[in-house]
């Protein structure tokens, strides 16, 4: 890359309201793609999510930058390469705002527990990663791993070490006996397992945020409520106080981050929206005096309907879920869709999220499709993959949209998932920055 455009590239990437490691991964990538000048031929493109598409336009791609996007098939004597995806439908990279990169629910995770080193998760990791890659999805963010491990990821992805999506990564905050904490061990394994952001009161919940970010945490995840799949009979209803979710908001914020509070029954979700938080993950029972909330705040919903299904149909079909959780499951998982229809119908602000890790890596787009059973429009549904979750992470400079200086994270598919959702299940084209990664 030559000095003078390296330049303008690293003052573009530090000007953005996110972090130092997403400028990194950005000039980094750029840098992997080597002064490429890219075009494009797009038979129908969803530039802008929101937005009608537009019939045949070129998308001029430098330094993994999108320089122009302009009507018809022109011709680029300076272009390297030309992509021709003129019988496609192009649209902005997905996101999913809701992942556990590191595992995958089965009935083996006992044992793999006891047996995988976290030198193996660590590998595991990189591989569900590029599975989510080579789904269309070209940024995440991790609300739940080993946090080291994560973070380490998010550097070797920044580096250009490995292929998988841009990593926004969260450090976990809970208290004590919650669904962040340890569960389903024998005490001492407990003991040797608990977080040392494990917290109690408003002043050691302060504590634990400002370790948190100190850590690494591009964002904090708490948990204002029980959970499904915490393995023990302690429910899905408001765990965490009030005030100890106000000086985690207050402690984060200080710092310049967001906070997204897992939140299941509505007594929880009204609490964790009156501290401030910046996103309700699940969101399973929301009521009509938190969907004021919601719009009062513009705290987004992630809905996660995909781990609702998946649940139901492991508690329904297997035996290695306790009897609590296969109660809990069945209960909190079959109501959310019904319960997502409401919020949407209310006018939320929806951002895109599986959970997967509870669902499988790589079957991420699942969850358009039940967003669409539930009655959600095709566009407003890839918006919220897209426009939205680039909101939701501060990212809307970079992210998001087709349009000049943001980054070229690009997918196709053959069909548009405006005439039908289930086009995302079978993702042709993706390119992150710049660098193709699938091409049939």
């Amino acid at each position: 890359m030559h000095s003078d455009s390296n330049l303008r590239l690293k003052r573009w990437a530090l000007a953005l309201p996110g972090t130092l490691a997403f400028a990194s991964a950005l000039l980094l990538t750029a840098a992997q793609v080597n002064a490429e000048t890219i075009a494009i031929y797009a038979g129908k493109l969803l530039a802008v999510p929101g937005q009608q598409p537009l019939e045949q336009h070129t998308v001029l791609i430098e330094d993994g930058i999108i320089k122009s996007v302009t009507p018809g098939f022109n011709e680029v004597p300076t272009a390297s390469q030309t992509i021709d995806l003129k019988n496609s439908f192009v649209m902005p990279g997905l996101m999913d705002m809701h992942v556990h990169i590191q595992f995958e629910i089965s009935p083996k995770n006992d044992s793999e527990n006891l047996r995988m080193s976290s030198e193996e998760i660590g590998m595991r990791s990189i591989h569900f990663g590029k599975k989510t890659l080579l789904a269309g999805f070209t940024t995440v963010r991790d609300v739940g791993s080993d946090e080291q491990q994560m973070y380490a990821l998010r550097k070797a992805v920044n580096e250009g070490w490995v292929d998988s999506p841009r990593i926004i990564a969260a450090g976990g905050v809970g208290i004590t006996g919650g669904h962040s904490d340890v569960s389903g061990m024998k005490h001492d394994l407990l003991d040797f397992y608990t977080s040392k952001q494990i917290c109690d009161g408003p002043y050691d919940c302060r504590r634990a945020a400002r370790r948190a970010i100190k850590f690494g945490g591009d964002l904090i995840k708490v948990s204002a409520t029980g959970g499904v799949l915490t393995d023990r009979d302690t429910g899905t209803g408001q765990q965490m106080a009030l005030d100890e979710l106000k000086e985690i908001v207050q402690a984060a914020k200080s710092m310049g981050k967001k906070v997204a509070a897992h939140a299941h029954q509505e007594d929880g979700i009204i609490a964790a929206l009156k501290a401030g938080v910046a996103s309700i993950e699940h969101g399973s029972y929301a009521n009509e005096e938190a969907f004021a909330l919601f719009k009062q705040t513009g705290a987004y919903l992630v809905p996660t309907l995909l781990a609702g299904d998946t649940v139901v149909q492991m508690a329904n079909e297997s035996d290695f879920l306790s009897e609590e959780i296969k109660a809990k499951a069945i209960k909190v998982g079959g109501d959310m869709k019904g319960n997502f229809a409401k919020a949407y119908q209310a006018g939320v602000n929806i951002a895109f999220g599986t959970d997967s890790g509870v669902s499988r890596h790589g079957i991420n787009a699942q969850e358009a499709v039940l967003m669409f059973e539930a009655g959600m429009p095709a566009m407003d549904i890839l918006k919220s993959a897209t426009v939205n979750a680039a909101d939701l992470i501060d990212q809307s400079a970079a992210l998001g949209t087709l349009e000049p200086g943001k980054a070229a994270d690009i997918i196709a598919t053959h069909g548009s998932p405006l005439d039908d959702i289930s086009e995302l299940l079978d993702v042709d084209f993706v390119m992150k920055a710049g660098k193709v990664y699938k091409q049939q």
